[in-house]
């Protein structure tokens, strides 16, 4: 399903100039990245073993794809994100606090609903820090938030001088909590408060996701076992052209035993204690870190000014938004 347009649509780039665009984005962001945060890049999977427990399992319900590998016995699964590999890698690799890696996460992800801004073909910057037990705090969380939004901003700053394009992005990023949004919206639904709230204040920090609300349920579905509810978020920015609240990153300081331990309780999941990763952090063999992703197609996507994240990355789509698109300008890839 493509999302409406907010006004009549024609690419800025051609399909040559856009794929020029996109290494531009690329390159500037990683670079930049690495530089602000003082990340490493690393190698890593496409695919892990379901018994190591590294595989992340999104809200628990998307199936995975698995396949069979010659030689090996046990069936081997497409990552769905790595942010729990990040961590066993910080460990394994002799990171220190204040030091951290970066990697090019790609995934499969069958159970997406395809429309305009979501893609079965998933490609994110994966980044993860090693923090003191100091900084397991809001403070910290902030200060790195407000540091990638200014790594965002200074790019499309450079997008705007080189192609053109322009951004209605603030100077700060604002922060909020779920549990605040929903005292400023109490009736609408946590997709109309995210759009509200970023159509307001163009850029936010959307904080402490996983914990129910007065309504009793939570804003949106997170994992257990990786974030610390009460001190993630994700990042919105205003994006005009599809008149949306649209997420650039998911992050958050990680769990550590006792928010762990509480976390699976409230999912009822405390079935997990036995699963490897799941002990290494109760064991404290794993550091404290903080980490998050940033999509990719995502950011070339609102960078470049595109109606469809198919603009930026090749993928596959339902015929008939193919056919739509093609009468709306949309040149998919």
């Amino acid at each position: 399903m493509l999302y409406k347009l907010n006004k009549e649509y024609k690419s800025i780039l051609n399909y040559k100039e856009t794929q020029e665009a996109i290494k531009f984005v690329r390159d500037n962001f990683e670079k930049e990245l690495c530089k602000n945060l003082n990340l490493t890049r690393v190698s890593a999977p496409l695919f892990v073993f379901p018994s190591t427990g590294l595989n992340d399992e999104l809200n628990g319900v998307e199936r995975r794809v698995s396949f069979d590998i010659k030689g090996i016995e046990e069936n081997t699964e497409i990552v769905q994100s790595l942010a729990k590999w990040k961590r066993f890698a910080l460990h394994k690799y002799g990171f220190m606090p204040g030091e951290g890696l970066y990697t090019n996460m790609n995934a499969i992800r069958r159970d997406e609903d395809l429309d305009s801004i979501h893609s079965a073909y998933v490609d994110q910057w994966d980044w993860e820090k090693v923090i003191s037990k100091e900084n397991r705090n809001r403070t910290y969380l902030k200060k790195t938030v407000k540091t990638i939004y200014k790594t965002i901003k200074k790019l499309s700053e450079k997008v705007e001088a080189r192609y053109h394009i322009s951004h209605d992005l603030p100077e700060q990023i604002t922060f909020i909590t779920t549990k605040e949004l929903e005292k400023l919206y109490p009736t609408n639904t946590p997709k109309e408060r995210e759009y509200l709230i970023t159509k307001k204040y163009k850029a936010v920090f959307l904080m402490q996701i996983g914990n129910k609300l007065k309504n009793g349920k939570p804003h949106d579905g997170r994992a257990a076992d990786y974030d610390d509810w009460t001190l993630n978020g994700d990042i919105l920015v205003y994006y005009d052209i599809l008149d949306i609240a649209f997420e650039l990153s998911s992050m958050g300081i990680r769990v550590d035993a006792a928010s762990l331990q509480k976390q699976l309780k409230i999912k009822n999941e405390l079935k997990k204690l036995e699963n490897p990763y799941v002990k290494s952090v109760i064991n404290s063999t794993l550091p404290l870190t903080i980490g998050g992703g940033i999509g990719q197609s995502r950011l070339c996507m609102f960078l470049l000014n595109k109606a469809h994240i198919g603009e930026v990355q090749a993928s596959v789509w339902p015929k008939e938004d193919v056919e739509e698109a093609s009468k709306l300008n949309i040149n998919l890839l």
